[in-house]
């Protein structure tokens, strides 16, 4: 066993014996009142503790934790994006006509963690700091300017945001007098985070994190007085923990969702899949072989089996991207260009290696040779213990060899990963997109020019570095578009770019996914009442926590 190991599997057992003394993981007999929410991930041991908001690989957005301490100005249930936005630290939500510009007004009788009262001035403060440190702006919401009013806001973009309403809206907002002093925030840990949130961080380690429910809360009391998030090493572990009882909730993947998870306590256990306008994607680096070749990377969108995906990496439990758009169903399909209506991927080897072919390749022996005469060979890289990409790679691995290709399949753990990836130091590899009220997210995603960054500098999407200025163009023209048929005719263009570029390929849908029980709590979202995503790590994870009631005493 290796030292990170060991010290993986020392973290998740001190994680289990924790949350087993609480002893809230019974699955039989009544509720059991004060009960702890123990929230899991499967990405392994968390090596350096961070709560940084706008920093993504840090400990606290990773884990999800940092949404029940730090706060947004209002909440979008991206289930429902044409739903009115939910004011949250914000008493009231105004946007401009063109959607330039966004006024709020901070809501009374809030206070931070630390007994400091809340203001506009920490409104004002947190977009001034994301406008004057580009860095943390991830989702390049392009701030101009920043007017506080008395207890008003006003924050005006150097474009529409149309398409970005959540993204501003689920900003945390952090406490003007702790951060004024930072030097720079695009690398403070904030190791001890004061927020407006229900909960403050009461201790953390590799493995888990401990939260207490506070109680001076704006929004009153909560109904579980502490929070445990844990990391195990996979899902088969996570799978394990949620169905004895040590793990309460849950974003990952189940393999064999009825008989691992539900069928341990069908009167508790719940697994809700929402859809949104979000996928799962192969990620190519276009900066360097094969892939910097469009007519591999055409050849190889035609080998990649969707439903074979879907069938056996994500066992039946979402379904299969089946448009060559990539937009998913049902919720894509108002967005698909005439031209692309009604054509669905479909395998063929035999169209693939004729436009090999066309563009040079050869084969000897049934190995595929490029122009150049190398042989044409790569590595697909996802994390250990992510077992349903790391079976959506191996399918892939094998759907190359239809070409001749060569591959490998690599696994690091989560934080190697993640900087291979940020890097641009990979060959291909599956990542997810963002999910947002349009198609937008998936294509900004996948191509933008305003995610590119050199190879070696980290980049936030469009990991591939895609350079193309008609994508980055037509990009811009939809978020910016002032009606609907400017901004229809430059979806149809980014589709076309997608479709006949490849700059990325749709693998597979990505549903919101929650797994709980409802054992010791009440009140969670599901297709009943589809209130917000089930999905811990989102924004909207404070909403839940401050609907969840005990469960009855007498049921």
């Amino acid at each position: 066993m290796t030292k990170k190991s060991a010290l993986v599997a020392l973290g998740l057992a001190a994680a289990l014996v924790m949350t087993g003394c609480a002893g809230d993981s019974s699955q039989s007999g009544s509720p059991q009142d004060g009960a702890t929410i123990t929230i899991a991930k499967p990405d392994g041991a968390i090596a350096t503790e961070s709560n940084n908001p706008w920093v993504g690989d840090s400990s606290g957005l990773k884990l999800g934790y940092i949404n029940a301490i730090l706060e947004p100005l209002g909440l979008i249930n991206l289930l429902d994006p044409t739903a009115e936005a939910r004011p949250w630290l914000a008493e009231e939500i105004t946007w401009s006509e063109n959607f330039t510009a966004l006024t709020v007004v901070a809501r009374n009788g809030v206070t931070w963690s630390d007994g400091t009262p809340f203001s506009a001035d920490d409104i004002e403060f947190t977009f001034t700091l994301l406008q004057e440190n580009p860095e943390l702006d991830t989702a390049a919401l392009n701030i101009t300017d920043v007017v506080k009013n008395d207890n008003s806001v006003t924050i005006s973009f150097g474009s529409s945001m149309f398409v970005k309403q959540d993204k501003a809206l689920h900003k945390h907002i952090v406490p003007k007098h702790i951060w004024e002093d930072v030097a720079d925030p695009a690398t403070y840990t904030n190791k001890n985070p004061v927020g407006t949130g229900p909960y403050t961080l009461s201790q953390f380690d590799t493995q888990s994190v401990e939260l207490t429910a506070r109680d001076d809360y704006w929004g009153g009391e909560v109904a579980a007085p502490t929070l445990y998030y844990v990391s195990y090493n996979d899902n088969t572990a996570l799978t394990t923990a949620l169905a004895n009882g040590d793990a309460d909730w849950a974003q990952a993947f189940i393999p064999n969702v009825e008989s691992a998870f539900l069928d341990k306590d069908p009167e508790h256990n719940v697994y809700w899949a929402a859809s949104g306008l979000g996928i799962d994607a192969m990620f190519v680096n276009t900066e360097s072989k094969p892939f910097n070749d469009q007519a591999f990377r055409q050849a190889m969108n035609l080998v990649i089996d969707r439903d074979k995906h879907k069938d056996i990496a994500r066992e039946g439990s979402v379904p299969s991207v089946s448009s060559i758009t990539g937009l998913p169903t049902p919720a894509g399909d108002p967005f698909i260009a005439p031209e692309f209506k009604g054509k669905n991927f479909r395998v063929n080897v035999k169209e693939a290696r004729s436009i090999l072919e066309d563009a040079g390749y050869t084969w000897s022996e049934d190995v595929l040779t490029d122009p150049s005469g190398e042989t044409v060979s790569f590595e697909l890289s996802v994390p250990q213990g992510w077992n349903d990409y790391v079976t959506g790679i191996s399918l892939i691995a094998d759907a190359a060899t239809e070409l001749g290709a060569e591959t490998t399949v690599n696994t690091p753990d989560s934080d190697t990963w993640w900087e291979m990836k940020s890097n641009g130091e990979f060959q291909a590899i599956l990542h997810w997109t963002d999910t947002g009220a349009t198609p937008y997210d998936i294509y900004s995603d996948t191509m933008d020019g305003r995610w590119l960054k050199p190879m070696g500098e980290s980049a936030d999407y469009n990991f591939g570095r895609f350079n193309s200025a008609e994508a980055t163009a037509a990009l811009a023209a939809y978020a910016n578009g002032p009606e609907e048929e400017t901004r229809t005719a430059a979806l149809n263009t980014i589709q076309q770019i997608f479709v006949e570029q490849v700059p990325a390929m749709a693998i597979g849908t990505r549903p919101f996914i929650g797994s709980y029980n409802t054992r010791n709590y009440v009140g969670w979202p599901g297709e009943e009442n589809p209130y917000a995503p089930a999905d811990p790590t989102q924004p909207n994870a404070v909403l839940i926590l401050t609907t969840l009631t005990a469960a009855p005493s007498d049921r």
